[in-house]
């Protein structure tokens, strides 16, 4: 049975554990000192096409929501995200563990409007309300859409007129800048917040994501914030030897194109059948809408999970694609649909 149920069910892409391998027994300084770092924030720091932004590489993606978020706010500020966020609904209250509330407002098609920032901002007026200071979005976001540059454009506009942070949580950050409806390049995005991350987790590596910060204001001793937080690993050079791979020859372009060359085939296949989408399909998470014998059927094969129960009986469910889904199990998967 394949699954389709994530983006982080295999290892890591071929190039990434010959690279680890051939290094293997290499001598490195640790805790994200070395040369492998160094180069693989060299190679980004060209992308972004920025030379004074500071890179750290953390493990996983909700320690880096937990760090970048916990880092900037002061005890009495709050971070704003939609309520499909995932730091409100998938990080088991780590953020709020950190002594800091997280104010929602409602997505439409994930994404958060530079009008919702203001209306929180308006309600939240004195000492007697947590202070909105930090907002965070993500791209792609948990319903598989993406902004566009006008759209990030208007909501770091806002964030600036009204002193906040903007920040990007990137951990399917390929499948976003891959996706048709883009008009995003890493530099863009550099531009207009104030800090984001790469997601290496879900794009071909073992694990790790490169925290960029852009906003010189929160450089400050950020190394003791990782320590602090325990983010900071010993053999910090893995993740610098795993970034060094993906960036030095395109490559983690090449894996989020791959998933979404293969999300398409899936898209059309649904589409064919008249089965619409719960948002617009546009990346490497679908979410096509299935009556209960459709959702049986595609289960008797493959692993995807059911996103969203409706009263009419009829169900969302979340198909994703991977760096490694192969077109075989593509293949299988359409034909399947065609029998729906």
């Amino acid at each position: 049975m394949y699954s389709f149920a994530n983006d982080y069910s295999e290892g890591a892409h071929p190039k990434i554990l010959e690279a680890m391998l051939k290094s293997n027994l290499e001598q490195n300084p640790g805790y994200g000192l070395d040369s492998h770092c160094e180069r693989a924030k060299a190679l980004i720091k060209k992308e972004i096409g920025q030379n004074d932004v500071e890179i750290h590489f953390i493990p996983g993606g909700t320690q880096t929501n937990l760090l970048a978020i916990s880092s900037i706010l002061r005890p009495h500020q709050c971070v704003v995200t939609v309520d499909t966020g995932h730091i409100n609904v998938h990080e088991t209250g780590a953020i709020e563990a950190t002594g800091h509330k997280v104010v929602t407002v409602p997505n439409e098609e994930g994404k958060l409007k530079p009008e919702q920032i203001i209306k929180v901002l308006n309600y939240h007026k004195d000492e007697h309300m947590v202070q909105p200071k930090l907002v965070y979005i993500s791209d792609t976001t948990e319903l598989g859409t993406v902004y566009t540059k006008e759209e990030l454009s208007a909501i770091s506009k806002v964030c600036r007129q009204h002193n906040l942070y903007l920040f990007l949580d990137g951990a399917r950050l390929s499948s976003a800048l891959a996706s048709d409806k883009n008009d995003l390049e890493l530099k863009d995005i550099a531009s207009l917040v104030d800090l984001f991350y790469i997601g290496g987790t879900k794009n071909g590596a073992l694990l790790g994501e490169a925290l960029v910060l852009c906003n010189d204001t929160i450089k400050e001793d950020f190394r003791y914030l990782i320590k602090t937080r325990g983010a900071m690993m010993a053999k910090g050079f893995l993740m610098g030897i795993q970034f060094e791979t993906l960036f030095e020859d395109g490559l983690y372009y090449e894996l989020g194109e791959h998933a979404n060359q293969m999300a398409r085939q899936i898209i059309k296949a649904f589409q064919k059948k008249k089965i619409v989408f719960y948002q617009p399909p546009c990346s490497n998470q679908l979410f096509p809408i299935l009556t209960e014998s459709e959702k049986q059927k595609l289960e008797s094969s493959f692993i995807f999970q059911v996103e969203q129960e409706f009263p009419n009986g009829t169900y969302a469910v979340r198909f994703v694609t991977s760096w490694a889904t192969t077109l075989e199990s593509v293949q299988q998967l359409v034909r399947a649909i065609e029998t729906l």
